[in-house]
């Protein structure tokens, strides 16, 4: 179990380190080019969700997100075991949403900073990029068990 727990730790410790080096290094609004024409940091804050909705809903936002990471504490629990890769995508969306946790408790906003500039597309932080990782390995997951049902299934005799 502790193994879970360290790679969580990594992806908050991650995501809190850039966050802070824009928040100290760079003004809000500031623009610096990683890749010109695919990816920049851009420094800004959200009090709001992704793709800015929901603003100044801080309470919100810590209740909600309090109840999930105590779900996914709770889940993990019951599953690292047997399943690992599950496992991993849990974990990935417990520090991301750590992270985000962390930063609207303490300042009432997330700092985003990284910036596609190839397509329209919100400025986000590292704590996004966890969580849609996790999400999108829980779908593949949840896709991969769906089938190991349906052949299971199939193959039984009538």
């Amino acid at each position: 179990m502790l193994r879970y727990y360290v790679v969580a730790f990594i992806a908050f410790a991650v995501d809190q380190l850039i966050k802070w080096s824009v928040a100290t290094y760079m003004d809000i609004g500031q623009k610096i080019p990683l890749i010109p024409g695919f990816i920049q940091l851009t420094s800004i804050r959200n009090r709001g969700a992704a793709f800015g909705i929901l603003q100044n809903q801080r309470l919100f936002f810590i209740l909600v997100t309090a109840i999930v990471l105590v779900g996914i504490i709770i889940y993990l629990r019951k599953i690292y075991r047997r399943q690992k890769f599950l496992a991993y995508a849990l974990v990935l969306i417990f520090g991301g949403a750590l992270g985000n946790f962390v930063d609207r408790a303490l300042h009432g906003e997330v700092v985003d900073m990284l910036e596609l500039t190839f397509i329209n597309y919100p400025v986000f932080n590292m704590a996004d990029v966890f969580i849609t990782t996790g999400v999108i390995m829980v779908m593949i997951d949840t896709l991969r068990a769906s089938r190991a049902d349906k052949a299971s299934s199939q193959s039984l005799p009538e």
